[in-house]
């Protein structure tokens, strides 16, 4: 079963984000206190897998949850296989779509820096939020529809 490893979120836009261990996610806008949060796009929450990290820990690069700026790190879902449109439940109440499968990445933000790669652009997703609700480390994630 799938669930959720880390609930991240940052002040500014380009900059890795903290795990805060738990969020409110706001129907149409975004994770609460979020830079990238906003009703005005589709890109309202970000998700990576763990195992996409583990990927670049596996490299030599000592990289955490956030530090992608993923808002949702979580564990058991192959996130770039999953249609747009998808449909998640995360933890009790809450309900994305999938908007966006990766994404380009700009050579400005902190991992790149870093690392001089980021998994984001081919292993990231990025979702709009569809139903309100709290979510904390350890919660379950569904898979509710396929489009």
């Amino acid at each position: 079963m799938a669930s959720v490893i880390a609930v991240c979120r940052s002040e500014q836009k380009g900059t890795k984000k903290v795990d805060i261990k738990k969020g409110t996610l706001k129907e149409g806008f975004g994770l609460e206190g979020d830079a990238h949060a906003d009703s005005g796009w589709h890109r309202q929450v970000s998700l990576l897998a763990v195992e996409s990290i583990q990927k670049m820990r596996e490299l030599g690069y000592d990289v955490k949850p956030g530090d992608f700026a993923e808002n949702i790190t979580c564990q058991g879902l192959e996130l770039p296989f999953l249609p747009i449109g998808t449909r998640l439940n995360v933890g009790k109440d809450a309900v994305l779509e999938i908007s966006q499968i990766g994404k380009e990445c700009h050579s400005g933000c902190d991992i790149f820096k870093q690392t001089g790669k980021c998994i984001m652009p081919k292993e990231g997703v990025f979702a709009r939020v569809i139903k309100s609700g709290e979510i904390t480390a350890g919660d379950d994630i569904q898979i509710q529809s396929k489009k």
